[in-house]
């Protein structure tokens, strides 16, 4: 099927998927020089002799990396190709199309380098061990698409080993675009997120990041909610980190089933796909928030959302509020970059969070409460917010 697609892309460019097809031929990024290398002595400089004198300056002081090579501003994209966008296991051939558009993401609103890295190993230890011995070029390592919970001690793994910034963008790009999306609705509706019960659907990635942001942003309760229902303190078939999530969320000791911890419900968050029933969707309070964020199909239809709820957000470009990752990840690489931080820490990514919601701070509608991704404010404002974070937490190196 796909070679009748691009065979016939060649003979109709306004097919929408034959445009699609067209525009990936070749890949979607290159490779450029920064130097110009027109005669005998350009060459001279940029490679041997005189490159010698810039490798041995580095070899007496390995910090000269970062000023004389672009490792201080470039960004490893790694996946196993195990959860793709929506399309889940297809391997790493198949994921390359989507981290050559995360890293032309990067330098588009960022102006990060961005390298894919696709990798053809799924285990823990393989994967830690190529990203470590792969590190001493780049400036930091952006995981994408890594199936959970694998992607928990990955990143973990890989932040105790290296000293610069190991950042899961399904996990927390996720979380601090929702939080300031969750700031500014409650803002617009006149509410404090303190006064919010939520409710996460889904307990992978990014679902449990949801949750911790929020709770640190001081959410008044957050449940999470996997296939089996609520996660709570006690359930026997809990994993270490839904364990771990457990004791920090469910206040209200909620027990059962997705719908039971939606009678009531300030908030929904879904990160899970599936679709909740209208009639669920009825029983939460009165003026509820619903971010459904499933793509391509949200769990609940923004149709159906704006019956029930004040604020409505998903995760599409074509309605309002789109909560996009692409707000979050070049700004805080930026920023992190920018000072040639260690490690991104929870204080940074709350100032991201709070940047973001306050580029549109004094635009807010129940339609507006999150920008665009072309508002050209978003990735200086977070850069900004990032690096001084960075400073105050101690991880920045200048």
């Amino acid at each position: 099927m796909a070679a009748e697609i691009i065979h016939s892309s060649t003979q109709d460019t306004d097919d929408p998927v034959d445009a699609v097809f067209a525009l990936h031929r070749g890949g979607k990024m290159e490779i450029r020089a920064t130097v110009p290398v027109r005669d005998a002595d350009d060459l001279s400089l940029a490679y041997t002799p005189g490159v010698a004198k810039v490798c041995t300056a580095i070899a007496e002081q390995p910090e000269l990396v970062n000023d004389y090579t672009w490792k201080s501003n470039v960004v490893a994209v790694v996946t196993d190709g195990t959860a793709v966008l929506g399309l889940g296991d297809i391997g790493p051939e198949a994921s390359l199309p989507v981290m050559e558009g995360k890293a032309i993401l990067f330098k588009q609103f960022g102006g990060v380098d961005a390298v894919p890295i696709a990798l053809a190993c799924t285990g823990v230890d393989e994967i830690v061990e190529t990203v470590v011995r792969l590190a001493p070029s780049f400036g930091g390592v952006n995981l994408e698409d890594i199936s959970a919970p694998r992607c928990f001690e990955i990143e973990r793994r890989l932040q105790d080993a290296l000293d610069i910034p190991i950042f899961h963008d399904d996990q927390h790009g996720t979380a601090i675009v929702s939080t300031a999306a969750l700031w500014n609705a409650a803002k617009v509706t006149g509410r404090e997120i303190g006064s919010l019960r939520a409710v996460i659907s889904g307990a992978g990635a990014a679902g449990i990041a949801i949750a911790k942001m929020l709770v640190a942003a001081g959410i008044g309760d957050v449940s999470v909610c996997d296939r089996r229902g609520v996660v709570y303190e006690g359930r026997g078939d809990l994993t270490d980190v839904k364990a771990e999530i457990a004791a920090v969320t469910n206040k209200a000791g909620l027990k059962g089933s997705l719908a039971d911890a939606l009678a009531g419900a300030d908030v929904f968050i879904g990160v899970s796909g599936g679709t909740v029933p209208e009639d669920v969707v009825a029983t939460m309070a009165e003026g509820c928030f619903i971010f459904a964020m499933a793509n391509p199909n949200p769990e609940i239809h923004p149709e159906v959302a704006h019956r029930y709820a004040a604020v409505v957000a998903t995760g599409r470009s074509d309605f309002p509020n789109q909560i996009n990752n692409v707000l979050a990840f070049p700004g805080i690489f930026a920023g992190a970059l920018q000072v040639r931080a260690t490690r991104i820490t929870e204080g940074m990514k709350l100032a991201a969070a709070e940047a973001l919601a306050a580029v549109v701070a004094d635009e807010l509608t129940p339609q507006k409460v999150i920008p665009s991704p072309f508002d050209e404010r978003v990735a200086p404002a977070v850069t900004k917010a990032v690096a001084e974070a960075a400073r105050r937490e101690g991880v920045a190196r200048l």
